[in-house]
């Protein structure tokens, strides 16, 4: 996949990717920038998107125009994704029940070449930051178990539903917990090579 960096060595790519991107991921929070965005939006994710990943990838914030699947799963078809996303911004946002239904349809539809998961766990958190007051401490929150229950997601969401309210905090100004968040938010996706708090020493 083209990007920015000129990198063309996978390993070595993947680790620029990581080191850049949860820095940015980790300013977003400290200045004030994530609060600033309207909660449950396209716009706020495609707004995420672009702040973690616009130094790396041209296509940062752009919706796909290819088709993406994963394993078996084929996710949204790139000629329906736009009508598929105005029908997910109308999801009502108002209930931890609601917040789960929007993000797991949001997943389904994968609107990015690249960095969708990580990019919607920060969009999830802003859903339930502002209608809730609460947000997910994500180090309490098994990568495997949490895989499992995303695979089978679109078909019953209960078991994803149980995962996350199990590991709902309120402490959700609190740096640490957001840093500890971004960790395991990349770890889902095979990136831990660096820890967030060590970027910026």
């Amino acid at each position: 996949m083209e990007n920015k960096l000129g990198i063309a060595d996978g390993a070595e790519f993947a680790r620029a990717e990581e080191k850049i991107s949860k820095r940015k991921a980790l300013k977003m929070f400290e200045t004030g920038y994530l609060d600033s965005l309207k909660a449950g939006t396209y716009e706020s994710l495609q707004k995420i998107h672009q702040y973690l990943f616009d130094e790396i990838y041209e296509f940062a914030r752009k919706t796909r125009e290819v088709n993406l699947s994963k394993g078996n799963f084929r996710f949204a078809s790139a000629v329906y994704l736009d009508a598929a996303l105005k029908k997910i911004e109308c999801m009502p946002q108002s209930d931890f029940d609601q917040i789960i239904e929007k993000y797991v349809e949001m997943n389904v539809a994968h609107p990015f070449r690249e960095g969708n998961g990580r990019s919607m766990r920060i969009w999830l958190d802003l859903m339930l930051k502002k209608e809730l007051k609460q947000v997910i401490d994500w180090s309490r929150v098994d990568k495997e178990d949490y895989l499992m229950a995303m695979e089978r997601s679109p078909v019953k969401d209960l078991e994803i539903k149980f995962l996350l309210k199990n590991a709902l905090t309120d402490e959700i100004h609190n740096r640490d917990v957001y840093m500890k968040g971004v960790d395991v938010n990349y770890r889902y996706e095979g990136y831990e090579t660096y820890k967030t708090g060590e970027l910026f020493t």
